[in-house]
């Protein structure tokens, strides 16, 4: 007997140990260099958002005649624009507004698009197949076009921004959880669900939608650096922001003006929402390498 124990417990030893999905999402993610360079920088930025107009070296609407297109210097980093306001001091304060414009917007349309492609893939029928052609017909339409035309509509400025970015967000987001919803409803924990009397609201959303969450996540962040550029290239165009605002769309904008003579009005701006954008991208990248089972 104490042999069959001593053979059963260094059996049981040699077996490998389970590992904590969070410490092998951890080790897996850490693994991807340019993801966690990607997260290092969207932390950053973020906290700049917050803390940023408490920072700024300088008022970001303060004139200052006597330094008007000054060029980068130690009293003034990033140069000044036409009006002798810090770029600098304008890029930091309006980090909250241009994040914030994108990531309300995000979280605007990923909230419908999830809610529709949750209906699409659960009840099919009619529902799907309407639901689908919709969203067919907004695809027709490049996204910052339908953006436009949907701004140009409402009125310009930063919350019609939102809104428009968001609508045009909606479609994506349907047809990919509509697609993780078809995978998951077909599982037999769904059907044990609905065979014990669950009501269809509550296998949707209780035992359907977690499913759904690895496709949510990945394309929420890869989305978030679309909604930025978009939301920055309406603002350029003069339907968000107005040019008396620090957002990083608008002081672009005011610089291209000045692109002969004061080329850092076009430069500094243009370079943070590229990082932001870029950093997005590849935390997006790293998170679908991570938890994509295929590519496991």
């Amino acid at each position: 007997m104490s042999e069959t124990t001593t053979s059963q417990t260094a059996s049981a030893e040699a077996l490998p140990k389970a590992q904590n999905p969070a410490k092998q999402f951890i080790k897996k993610f850490t693994q991807r260099k340019s993801a966690v360079a990607g997260l290092a920088f969207i932390i950053f930025i973020l906290i700049i958002a917050v803390i940023g107009p408490s920072i700024t070296p300088y008022n970001p609407n303060a004139y200052d005649y006597n330094a008007l297109l000054a060029g980068p210097s130690p009293q003034h980093i990033w140069g000044t624009d036409e009006f002798g306001r810090d770029v600098f001091s304008r890029i930091l304060a309006g980090a909250q507004l241009s994040l914030g414009t994108a990531l309300t917007a995000s979280v605007i349309g990923t909230a419908a698009g999830v809610v529709l492609g949750l209906i699409a893939g659960f009840f099919g029928g009619i529902v799907d197949s309407f639901i689908m052609r919709v969203c067919d017909v907004m695809f027709a339409f490049p996204g910052i076009l339908l953006a436009i035309a949907i701004v140009a509509i409402i009125g310009p400025g930063i919350t019609n921004v939102m809104i428009g970015v968001a609508v045009f967000t909606v479609p994506s987001f349907a047809r990919i959880i509509r697609g993780a919803v078809l995978e998951v409803k077909s599982e037999l924990y769904v059907e044990v669900a609905q065979s014990i009397g669950c009501s269809r609201l509550r296998t949707m959303f209780v035992h359907v939608f977690p499913g759904t969450l690895q496709a949510l996540i990945v394309n929420f962040s890869m989305n978030v650096g679309g909604a930025i550029l978009s939301a920055s290239s309406l603002s350029f165009l003069g339907f968000g922001a107005s040019v008396t605002q620090a957002e990083w769309g608008a002081i672009l904008s005011q610089g291209r003006n000045y692109l002969a003579t004061a080329p850092h009005l076009v430069f500094f701006p243009g370079l943070v929402i590229f990082l932001t954008v870029l950093a997005f991208n590849l935390f997006g990248d790293g998170l679908r390498d991570t938890l994509d089972p295929k590519l496991n």
